[in-house]
This record gives structure tokens, sequence and C-alpha cells, in this order.
């Protein structure tokens, strides 16, 4: 298959950083694998909730907490072969449609956890288009450097549901691993969210 990617000018760790300098209380769920390390990279937040397994459910996770909490933005970052094992999940989300939440899809072709074999994106399977055809208020496909501010304040302000296809480099990068605990993480983001005097 063709290694187009490669060549992409978008660097992952770069964007997310671009992504989430602004971010202020939005409440952040990153899916499986890359998408995990480069929001640890840009720096570690209580109102991250990384999913370190569970492939195909970070826009799930991202559309309950959105309806859990309509006054709050929800920012859901994962990766092309991670939404693709969950396509559903759009129409779900369309037919729901959470004006609060927006989804950032790292497209870099692979399946970065298994040995970087194509995904369906590196055969332009578009996956802006399916989320369009389901009824996704916007979705927008961004290649270009000079795209990425525009993208960006559209995932931060836009009304939902968004989704965003960054389409990015291919690159073996530095692992920065969040916090592993799942109870630490769940405890952490739930206390960050409702307070310490929460209800377990």
């Amino acid at each position: 298959m063709s290694a187009r990617s490669d060549g992409y000018p978008l660097h992952r760790r770069a964007l997310v950083e671009t992504l989430l300098a602004e971010r202020g209380e939005t409440l952040l769920v990153t899916g499986l694998g890359a998408p995990s390390w480069d929001a640890a990279a840009a720096g570690d937040s209580p109102l991250t909730f990384p999913l370190w397994g569970a492939m195909g459910g970070a826009a799930m996770v991202g559309l309950g907490l959105a309806l859990a909490q309509p006054a709050r933005r929800v920012l859901v970052i994962t990766g092309d072969g991670e939404l693709l094992m969950g396509l559903g999940a759009l129409a779900t989300i369309a037919v729901q449609k959470p004006r609060n939440l927006a989804i950032a899809v790292l497209d870099n072709e692979r399946y970065g956890e298994t040995g970087q074999q194509a995904t369906h994106t590196a055969w332009d399977v578009d996956l802006a288009a399916v989320a369009r055809a389901v009824g996704f208020e916007a979705a927008l496909v961004v290649e270009a450097p000079d795209a990425v501010a525009s993208a960006v304040a559209q995932v931060h302000q836009a009304p939902g549901p968004l989704l965003a296809v960054f389409k990015v480099r291919a690159e073996d990068l530095p692992l920065v691993l969040p916090p592993k605990d799942g109870v630490l993480l769940k405890a952490r983001f739930r206390e960050a969210l409702l307070g310490a005097e929460a209800e377990p």
C-alpha cells in the first residue's frame, strides 16, 4: 500500500499540543495508543481521561460525557484505526446531537499499535464524509499547516457534533505515558469535574 502518509506535513504531536494549548476547562477523552501518548506529552491533566484499552470506544465515551455534562465542552482525540472500529458511534452521536461534543481524528492511515498496517483511510475511506452522511453538524478534513488554526478554533467553539480529521504523518515517536491506574484516573477525573464532595 502507498506510504503517502509518510510525507504528510502535519506532525501529530505538535498538532495535539496546538489542540490542547487553549483547552481551558474542556473535558478530554483520548483514544487507545498514540492519541493518549500525545496528549500526555502536551501535559497531563485531571480533566483528561485516557483510554488504555476499549479500542473503538472513545467516541461513545465522549458522547456519554457530553450528554451528562451539557454545559461543558467535550473533546475526543482519537486515531483513524480506533474510530474505524466503532463507526456506528458516529450515527448514534448524530442522532443525539450533542452541541458540546467535538472529535479530532489523528489520521495517519495506519494501525499504530499493531505494526503500522494500513487502515481503510489509506484506501481513501473518508471519515468526514461518513460523519456528514449520518448527520454531523460539521465535518472537515485538514491537511495543510495553514488550515490548522481555523480548524482548532472550530474544534473548541463551533456547535457540535463536529468531526475534524487531521491527516498527519505516520511517525514512530517516543512514548509519553499518562497514568495507567484506572481507579486513579476515574477518581481524579470525577473529582476535577464534580468536586471532592461528589458521591462515589
